[in-house]
């Protein structure tokens, strides 16, 4: 396959968009950059000839010549990548193609969580991913991502999870591989990967809101990912939603961390029975009506839709995605849910849709491998 790092201008905007939607007949290419089918077909003979793209069967008839099109498109086995998700106590691993679909998964415990004995265990997640691709192929990137704040895509800043403070975590993997390496935030991750591969492909403003150990927020306006360092700081995770509401660690009341965490409904649940449960049992009982945790997880899901209608009302989206791995709590009080984002939208503004992300963290591997595959087809981190 032809390199995308030499292509700019029409030529690499053909490639995006064939990358994301195709294949793509040439008549529909033709409209989507805004040229003359002539100036088209110069443009693109040169990146089929390389064999960056190719000519595939199944196209309508072209009555012109009395023969069907060839649409083309890429072959997005012929790039793969790695992303690997790092939490507090694990690492998850994710082998994908060109366009994100996950071929293999890998996960390991972290039970040394300095920086030299994680990037060990990054590593030895790598080679473990690369020998399953068809082929024996090299692997094109690796990506990293990980709560907390990194710099120029190489070195952590932060990351409060791990406890690590100016980390160049980057220049410990290069030393031990060839292989390109990049390292972004999480959410951030997440967010490209939506937009790019997900449910977000083809909106021009959606949202997404994650809970977990956290409480995320990614935006994407005029198809455009929006960044910032406070991107980091989880800022939306102490927007206060109820007033009464439990103490977060900041001392605010009814806060999104304070409700909506694995750890909040957890505890909450437990303190009201009186013992230690996990997450998945204090969802099980309050939909089998347990009262103690049908109040706890009721409050959490009218508390996640007051969330979405504030963002909502802010950002007017035109999707909301729900992800992250506490996200079964927009399932089980779904009817809180709703009940929390009407109370605080005006009736007559549009419904919104929502559409809800696998509850695993693979979904996270899978999104650093976008900021992998983003380094690779725009060049840039």
């Amino acid at each position: 396959m032809g390199q995308w790092r030499p292509l700019a201008g029409p030529s690499r905007q053909v490639a995006l968009e064939i990358l994301l939607d195709g294949p793509l007949s040439r008549a529909e290419l033709s409209r989507r950059v805004g040229l003359s089918p002539g100036s088209l077909t110069r443009l693109t003979k040169p990146m089929v000839e390389s064999g960056l793209l190719v000519e595939v069967e199944g196209g309508p008839t072209d009555a012109r010549v009395g023969r069907p099109s060839q649409p083309l498109d890429l072959d997005a086995t012929a790039h793969h990548f790695i992303g690997i998700k790092l939490t507090g106590d694990s690492a998850i691993g994710v082998l994908t193609t060109l366009r994100a679909e996950v071929l293999a998964s890998v996960e390991r415990p972290i039970p040394d969580p300095t920086p030299s004995a994680v990037a060990e265990l990054v590593l030895e997640l790598t080679d473990a991913l690369a020998v399953q691709v068809p082929g024996g192929t090299p692997i094109t990137g690796l990506g990293i991502s990980l709560g907390g704040r990194v710099a120029d895509g190489f070195e952590v800043r932060w990351a409060p999870y791990l406890n690590w403070v100016d980390v160049k975590f980057g220049e410990l993997l290069a030393a031990h591989t060839d292989i390109p390496v990049v390292i972004a935030n999480d959410l951030t991750s997440l967010t490209e990967a939506t937009h790019w591969f997900g449910a977000g492909r083809n909106s021009d403003r959606f949202i997404l809101v994650t809970i977990g150990a956290g409480v995320g927020y990614g935006l994407v306006v005029h198809n455009r990912t929006v960044d910032s360092p406070d991107v980091t700081l989880g800022l939306i995770g102490h927007y206060p939603l109820v007033p009464d509401g439990p103490l977060c660690d900041r001392g605010h009341h009814g806060c999104a961390l304070s409700l909506l965490t694995v750890r909040a409904v957890t505890e909450q649940v437990g303190t009201a029975l009186g013992r230690p449960v996990g997450y998945d049992e204090a969802l099980d009982l309050a939909a089998k009506g347990d009262p103690a945790a049908v109040a706890v997880v009721g409050r959490a899901g009218r508390a996640l839709g007051k969330l979405i209608a504030a963002a909502a009302n802010f950002t007017l989206p035109e999707l909301v995605v729900l992800g992250g791995e506490g996200i079964r709590l927009a399932e089980v009080a779904h009817d809180d849910l709703l009940a929390g984002l009407h109370a605080d939208r005006h009736p007559s503004a549009a419904e919104l849709p929502m559409v809800l992300q696998p509850a695993d963290f693979s979904e996270w591997a899978r999104g650093a491998a976008v900021v992998a595959i983003q380094t690779f087809v725009l060049g840039t981190e």
